[in-house]
This record gives C-alpha cells, structure tokens and sequence, in this order.
C-alpha cells in the first residue's frame, strides 16, 4: 500500500494507485515543447557488454518527449568508441556522445588547467559536469535529467516520473530526486540505511537541527543517482568529482535553491543495479571509499554553514553514531521479519563498524585539511575564465560525432 504523508522540508510525490504512463508521457510531449529536456547518461564501456544497457536503449527508444541525449563514454578505446555510437543508433533523436578518454575532450582538459580551472579526476561527476557544458553549448534544452547506465530494471515510466515534476512547469520545481525501493529477497542500500540516516541524525543530535541536515535527512534516498534540473541549476551548481557526489550535489542544491523548489519523486516499485564491495579493509575501495568520501562531504557542508568541528565533538559522533546505527539494525531487523525477507545481523553489524572507521578517517582527513579537494567549478565561472570554451566543447563533441 502507498503512503501519502509529507515528511522533512521538501515535497515527496507518491506513486498513489495505478498512474497512467501513456498520461503522463502524453503531458511530457506536450510541456517539453516549451520546456526541452536533454538526458545525460554518464556511462563506462564496461557497461555497454552487460545486461542493463541494451534494456535502457530499448527503452529510450519509444521515448518521444526528449530532445537530446548526451552520454559521456569513460574508459574506452577508439574502436570501442565506434561500437557504442552503433549501439545507440536505435535511438530515433539526436544523440551526442562524448568521448572521455578521445584527443579532443583531452584537449579540452588540458585548456581548463592551463587557465586555472581544476576539473578533478575521472569519475561520475566530472563526466556529468562536462555532458552538463555540452548541453548549455547546445542551447537546445532547459531540463536535464541524468541517471545511471547499470540500472538491470530500467524502464521508461522511471524516466517519466523523475521529469514531470520539473518539465510541468505548472509545478515550478528546480530539482526533482528520484528514490526508490531497494529490495530484493533481502534489503540493500546499506550505505543509506545505516551511515547516512543514523549519521545526519546524530549530527542533529550534536549540532542541533542545522537546516542542512534537516534538508538531507528530508530525502528517503539521498544516494540515488536519479535526478532532474533546470538548465539554470547546472550553469551554477558546483560539482564533487569522488564519490561523495550524490550528497555534494545536494549541498549545492540547499545553498543555492528554497526547498520549495525542491522535491523528490517515486520512480520504480523495484529497482536493481550492480552492488559495491564493503572492502571493509581498504579505504580506497567500494563502500568504504564512498563512506568516507561522503562524510568529509558533509563535515565540509556544515563548516561552511559555520558549525565548529573539534576532535571532541567528533569523538562523541562516533559513540552516538554507533548507537543510532546498532538501534537502527534493530529496526530493520523487524521490519525484514514481518516481510519474510533475508536479513543478516552480523554482516548488517560489521558494515556499521567499518562504516565507524570510515567516519574516524574522514574526521582525521577534515581536521588535518578542512577544505579539502575543490568542488569542479559551476559553468558560469568557467566561461568567465574561458570565454569560447562553450563552443571548442560543442565543436570538440560534434566532430567526434560526425559521420566523416
């Protein structure tokens, strides 16, 4: 059964009843001829060889309300680069890709660093912060909606519901998150279940309700990699490159947005990716890397918002820490009971502690650097400091694209 309580300082819009896909993509077609929408699809070739992308062409396919696609392709090589541009040739609208690792997006990098301008290292973020340049470039669009390119589930009613809270502009919302439920035969998304919901609310606890943790704790999937935004937002949000960029990207979207404007969006009854390691032993790896990217993210976000960290206040974050998380197994625990779902204590129990170390590391990492690695800068800066790179980007990804 589907709730419709509001809770936090942000809009949650429900999945109520049975929607109506022809309906919705209907209106879509009708608002985006007012309110275009390019999609962006940061992508690795790796992906193109597994089971999701072939779903998610298939569907993009019978898709008529968007008006252009960039998928930004990482770590392939020339040949691999062909294969893809292939790949997505289904695809009945213009579709753009950029490729990452190719002479003349390397060439584009290297003018950002000669003037200054850091774009960090190869990741998500960066990817979707240049797919975001490129779209500004084109002028063709004023929504962009992105998403992941692992999504084993993927349909074209989540690609609906994750932009008609932004492209109906009778709603005159900025930002739109998508959340989702991550279950299968047991609970997933441990990274949100028990560091990131049990972390804010013992920040609440230390800090006070700080309205940036209010905000955060108001989205029931902070993590999730479904969004949508106005092309005005992406010119003057800046960008994480690591793996904090989920929760990086939300600071930005507090500091610079009401959260009137705001609001977050059911967009799957069910929702399969491709899972990360623990890698409880090594920080430089799968959740224990996003763990601490994450945490430094959000000491970073309070410290700008002036709250005073020190080595005591950290030290009795990690006791309370420890406790909301111990408290909120238990609550997990009862509710995979009642479901008839798959729950182990003891692996829920080791992700907390290590999760517990990487809170100790990222504390020691903010006390010895507090401001840490810059956010990539928001596109007006860069084309302050660069005044044709709007357009080198644009000729850059359309002579990769060409047919000749």
């Amino acid at each position: 059964m589907a709730d419709f309580y509001q809770t936090g300082i942000i809009t949650t819009l429900h999945r109520l009843g049975k929607p109506s896909l022809e309906r919705i993509e209907a209106e879509l077609l009708e608002h985006s001829k007012t309110r275009p929408l390019a999609l962006v699809l940061p992508a690795l070739y790796s992906e193109f060889e597994g089971q999701a992308m072939p779903k998610i062409v298939e569907e993009l396919a019978k898709v008529k309300y968007i008006n252009e696609i960039v998928l930004i392709l990482a770590r392939a090589s020339d040949k691999e680069f062909q294969k893809v541009k292939e790949f997505m040739a289904p695809i009945p609208y213009d579709v753009k890709i950029i490729y990452n690792e190719g002479k003349r997006i390397q060439e584009i990098y290297d003018t950002f660093k000669r003037n200054g301008l850091d774009p960090g290292q190869d990741g998500k973020g960066r990817s979707a912060w240049l797919a975001y340049g490129y779209v500004i470039a084109s002028g063709k669009s004023d929504v962009i909606a992105l998403h992941d390119c692992d999504i084993l589930t993927y349909s074209r009613e989540m690609l609906a519901r994750l932009c008609y809270p932004v492209v109906n502009p009778n709603l005159d919302y900025v930002f739109c998150k998508g959340y989702y439920s991550r279950v299968t035969n047991k609970m997933h998304g441990r990274v949100t279940r028990v560091l990131v919901t049990p972390l804010v609310r013992s920040l609440q606890k230390l800090v006070g309700e700080h309205p940036f943790l209010v905000f955060l704790d108001s989205f029931r999937y902070p993590l999730a990699g479904e969004f949508c935004m106005t092309v005005d937002m992406a010119r003057v949000n800046r960008i994480p490159w690591d793996w904090g960029l989920e929760v990086g990207a939300l600071a930005e979207v507090y500091r610079n947005y009401s959260p009137r404007r705001v609001c977050q969006v059911d967009i799957a009854e069910t929702y399969e990716h491709k899972h990360q390691a623990l890698s409880a032993e090594d920080p430089e790896k799968g959740l224990m890397r996003m763990t601490v990217d994450i945490c430094k993210s959000i000491f970073r976000t309070l410290a700008s918002e002036g709250v005073v960290f020190s080595d005591g206040l950290f030290k009795s974050l990690q006791v309370a820490y420890l406790r909301m998380a111990e408290d909120t197994i238990m609550k997990y625990e009862a509710d995979a009971a009642i479901n008839g779902l798959s729950f182990d204590r003891h692996e829920e129990a080791k992700a907390v502690e290590a999760f517990t170390r990487g809170i100790t590391m990222a504390a020691q990492t903010f006390m010895e650097n507090p401001m840490g690695t810059p956010l990539i800068p928001n596109w007006n800066r860069v084309t302050s400091a660069i005044p044709g790179i709007l357009d080198m980007l644009k000729k850059a990804v359309d002579a990769d694209n060409s047919k000749g």
